[in-house]
């Protein structure tokens, strides 16, 4: 990534959770340098899991059967709509 398409944040943790990531880093050859790009990480693997959990959550009282029509649904209209742009 460019510095132009770089954020910079200001985050605050405790104490325990700056010691345990250091010495994570640390036993693995990543340096200090390397926080930034672990936590960036760390956090779209979050948002990943939250979004899954709202999607699940969401379609919790669906028959798995109707879902995976959904799905296959919503599948072959992205695929169609793919071949027609090529």
């Amino acid at each position: 990534m460019t510095v132009d398409t770089m954020t910079r944040w200001t985050v605050s943790v405790s104490k325990d959770t700056d010691i345990a990531l250091r010495s994570f880093l640390a036993q693995r050859g990543m340096k200090k340098g390397d926080i930034s790009k672990f936590v960036e990480e760390a956090v779209k693997w979050r948002v990943l899991d939250q979004t899954i959990s709202e999607a699940r959550a969401k379609f919790a009282d669906v028959a798995p059967d109707e879902l995976q029509a959904i799905i296959d649904e919503a599948t072959q209209s992205i695929r169609d709509q793919m071949r027609q742009t090529t």
